[in-house]
């Protein structure tokens, strides 16, 4: 996929080309798929919630709201991250609601964010977490969701951001020791 071409597309969708957003998501399709996948690795067998849904249920978040001024392909993939994380909160939350027990939704924590290795978690408690991070740091808060959610590179996480790779680098080690210890905190509750 050419980077132009998403760019062009996307900026046609913010034109009010509603056809753009069509085409753009045939083009960036098995993308999302990929970061769907990503988004839903380690989820428990008996989740209901699939990558194609779950990517599908995301676009149409993009859609149904008033598209933003586009700037390029990486910021497309970061809302579409935040879109991914609003829906998989939705659905651990309405998951939990209908146990009514609190049996949370529980996904794997990557070793890209856990500091001592992987661990259980559930979704409720990282966004718990990552709004207390944003209340006194909304760039760390951001940067764990386009690294964790959203599955950009150091050097893309960079670019949207605005910074250089090594302040991403630093930030990303400081987020993922703040957000251990705040889930172990949550854990020992």
């Amino acid at each position: 996929m050419a980077s132009h071409e998403v760019t062009d597309l996307l900026r046609a969708w913010s034109a009010g080309n509603a056809p753009a957003a069509d085409k753009l998501f045939a083009l960036v399709y098995e993308d999302l798929r990929r970061q769907a996948l990503r988004q839903l690795r380690g989820e428990r067998r008996d989740q209901t919630l699939r990558p194609t849904a779950l990517l599908h249920e995301a676009f149409l978040r993009l859609v149904e709201q008033e598209p933003p001024v586009w700037q390029n392909r990486i910021q497309f993939f970061a809302l579409a991250a935040q879109a991914m994380r609003r829906v998989l909160i939705d659905h651990a939350r309405a998951r939990g609601a209908r146990k009514r027990a609190g049996g949370w939704q529980r996904i794997s924590l990557d070793e890209q964010v856990a500091v001592e290795g992987p661990r259980e978690l559930d979704l409720v408690a990282l966004n718990a977490a990552l709004e207390k991070l944003s209340a006194f740091d909304q760039d760390k808060a951001r940067l764990v969701e386009l690294r964790f959610f959203g599955g950009l590179t150091t050097e893309e996480a960079a670019q949207v951001l605005g910074v250089s790779v090594s302040t991403v680098a630093r930030q990303w080690r400081l987020a993922k020791t703040w957000l251990y210890r705040c889930l172990e905190r949550a854990d020992a509750l």
